[in-house]
């Protein structure tokens, strides 16, 4: 479980560090290893599908964590 706070943390740090107005939501366990995200800013939602590996990886894997970068600057950019 210590992981998967590591990996939120890194998740919820790089949203932050991308636009600080984005609201985040992540719950605390994944369905078929997905977790479904929310992102929100003002009245507008948008929802990413992470897998589990993912999140746990995202502190220590620089190629999981530029991916995820992108597909999480891809959303914000929708909203």
């Amino acid at each position: 479980m210590e992981d998967f706070e590591e990996g939120k943390a890194k998740f919820l740090e790089l949203v932050n560090g991308i636009d600080g107005a984005v609201e985040v939501v992540i719950p605390t366990t994944p369905s078929n290893s997905q977790f479904l995200i929310s992102l929100t800013k003002g009245p507008n939602r948008k929802f990413l599908t992470v897998h589990e590996d993912d999140i746990l990886d995202l502190p220590s894997e620089d190629d999981i964590l530029a991916k995820t970068t992108t597909l999480v600057r891809e959303a914000i950019a929708e909203l």
